[in-house]
């Protein structure tokens, strides 16, 4: 595949405009991200994603043959082959590969998305580490959960950071923004039972039914859950359980994103166990 045009210049438009897209700022404004990495960007060109650029770096032309490379531009995506100084603008670090991809990606709102009834899913409340929520969503499509909800999230989705943790599966899992009143509502109005995971959780993490029609809800790292989920429980607006797992040694808590696959493998375990 040959590229459409060089760039060597560190200052093109284009490169500064992609360098910008690691900003939350540049993010928003734009409707773009940055997407690291051959596999990610070869998921998202599976996913039907909408990849405006691929920048490939000029000393690592075998990218260029890779059968997503042409899926990419026949789709309409720009191919520009890069000189070492501007593609040092637009990689991460080094954990470059050579390649980087001008992707459309945004979440929609709740409302948006049609999550499967019978399939448990994640509510993330407030997660701030990207690797944490690309973790999350990693395993999520690892255990075939139906999906995400990004519960007030102070960690965007579309940060160049999550999609290279969840190895590009931020453009297959179904995700969806929304606050806590939406989420509370919405999880009642499906009648989802949530299952909340805190260091002083009522019942042990394999107790309740975590298969089925569940959410399985984390809270921040720092902070966890905001008191509103309990107010609703005490309301009998929502249908919550609170689970904990058991901590042997010196820590209180796992990370989050660890808790989130015991939560997940557990509820796969107990479907198979079901079925």
């Amino acid at each position: 595949m040959t590229p459409h045009e060089t760039i060597t210049s560190g200052s093109n438009p284009r490169i500064r405009h992609a360098a910008s897209l690691r900003t939350a700022d540049g993010r928003r404004s734009s409707g773009l991200t940055l997407v690291d990495g051959r596999r990610e960007l070869a998921r998202a060109v599976a996913a039907a994603a909408a990849i405006e650029e691929i920048f490939v770096a000029v000393d690592r032309p075998a990218v260029l043959d890779e059968a997503w490379i042409a899926q990419a531009v026949a789709r309409g995506a720009r191919l520009t082959a890069v000189g070492p100084k501007a593609f040092g603008r637009v990689a991460f670090g080094d954990r470059d590969e050579g390649v980087v991809g001008v992707v459309r990606f945004s979440v929609p709102g709740l409302a948006a998305v049609a999550f499967p009834a019978d399939r448990p899913l994640f509510i993330v409340e407030a997660v701030e580490k990207p690797g944490n929520l690309g973790a999350i969503l990693r395993t999520a499509d690892a255990a075939g959960l139906g999906g995400v909800i990004l519960c007030d999230g102070r960690t965007d989705a579309a940060n160049p950071a999550v999609i290279r943790a969840s190895l590009g599966t931020a453009f297959t899992v179904p995700l969806a923004n929304a606050t806590v009143a939406e989420t509370i509502a919405w999880c009642r109005s499906h009648g989802r039972r949530v299952i909340a995971a805190t260091p002083d959780g009522t019942r042990l993490w394999h107790e309740p039914r975590l298969c089925g029609a569940t959410a399985l809800l984390l809270g921040s790292e720092a902070h966890g859950l905001s008191p509103a989920w309990q107010a609703a429980a005490a309301d009998a607006t929502l249908d919550l359980v609170t689970v904990r797992l058991p901590m042997r040694g010196i820590a209180d808590s796992l990370n989050v994103s660890v808790t989130a696959a015991v939560l997940a493998y557990e509820a796969v375990r107990q479907g198979e166990e079901r079925s």
